[in-house]
């Protein structure tokens, strides 16, 4: 398997606008309009209501189970029967004509709609019913048993701080000794965010299909970051085959070494069809003093 690597480099910290206006929002229009009102919600924090919060992913094993859900079963069993292991997992039903969509879930779904820890949404409309799964996945189920994900985690961070003890050459820069950085489960779990979004819907940019970048990313989450810096790799199979390919690329050489960065997150994340390869997450991270 040919293994292909990338690196971006720092993000400088911008401010999220917040919404401050009460006043109603427009409904969308088009095919999908239950998950575009979804998104418009989210972007605009209710209008206003609450923190506004980043898009959705469309999860069509989401669909079936809202399916199922509104056929009678109960909302856990329906994502179980299709395969989705949540970790948070919310349920809106709602009736009312498709225009009044935004304006219903506004105004008595608001905070379960916006909620910050969500990921992945599914939904099914049958006539003036609409029933709405929201989700995140449980992350062990991604990284495998929760000792093999975390004992890869503090592998990844003792190879990355024993070269920044030591400095090393990336490229033609030199770096001499940095402090060491701390793992951060906050950043894991971003970290995971992207890399298992990678190997669903197959692709590899640091950049995600939402058009997010790491920096963004991170600020969803809530953590107060100053500059982000992020590493990808997809075919690598072990903690020590991936950092051994940053530290040969200048550009990710640079992001593990540079001194600002005082917290870690990694995490892997296998593909689920013809690319089985791993694809892997590193965010580096100042945090905000």
């Amino acid at each position: 398997m040919r293994h292909r690597y990338h690196s971006i480099g720092t993000w400088a910290r911008g401010s999220l606008a917040t919404g401050l206006l009460l006043a109603p929002l427009p409904a969308p229009a088009g095919e999908g309009e239950v998950l575009d009102a979804v998104q418009l919600l989210r972007e605009g924090g209710c209008g206003g209501l609450v923190p506004r919060a980043r898009p959705l992913y469309h999860d069509a094993a989401l669909d079936r189970a809202a399916a199922l859900w509104a056929g009678g079963a109960t909302l856990a069993a329906a994502a179980h029967a299709n395969g989705y292991v949540a970790r948070t997992l919310s349920g809106v039903h709602v009736t009312g004509a498709d225009s009044r969509l935004v304006q219903l879930l506004r105004d008595t779904n608001c905070h379960t709609v916006a909620d910050r820890n969500l990921h992945d949404m599914g939904e099914h409309h049958r006539g003036l019913d609409t029933w709405l799964i929201l989700a995140s996945r449980d992350t062990s189920t991604l990284t495998g048993p929760p000792s093999q994900g975390a004992s890869l985690a503090m592998r990844a961070l003792a190879l990355v701080n024993e070269i920044r003890a030591r400095g090393t050459r990336c490229g033609d820069r030199a770096f001499g000794p940095a402090p060491p950085v701390t793992l951060s489960n906050t950043l894991n779990d971003v970290a995971l965010g992207h890399a298992a979004d990678m190997a669903r819907h197959e692709y590899f940019e640091h950049k995600d299909l939402s058009g997010h970048s790491p920096a963004d990313r991170v600020r969803a989450v809530g953590y107060p970051e100053k500059l982000v810096g992020e590493n990808i790799a997809y075919g690598p199979e072990s903690a020590d085959e991936v950092v051994k390919g940053w530290l040969d690329s200048p550009g990710h050489c640079e992001n593990i070494m540079d001194p600002r960065f005082a917290e870690m997150g990694i995490a892997y994340s296998a593909g689920q069809s013809a690319r089985r390869g791993l694809y892997w997450v590193q965010l580096l991270v100042a945090p905000k003093a």
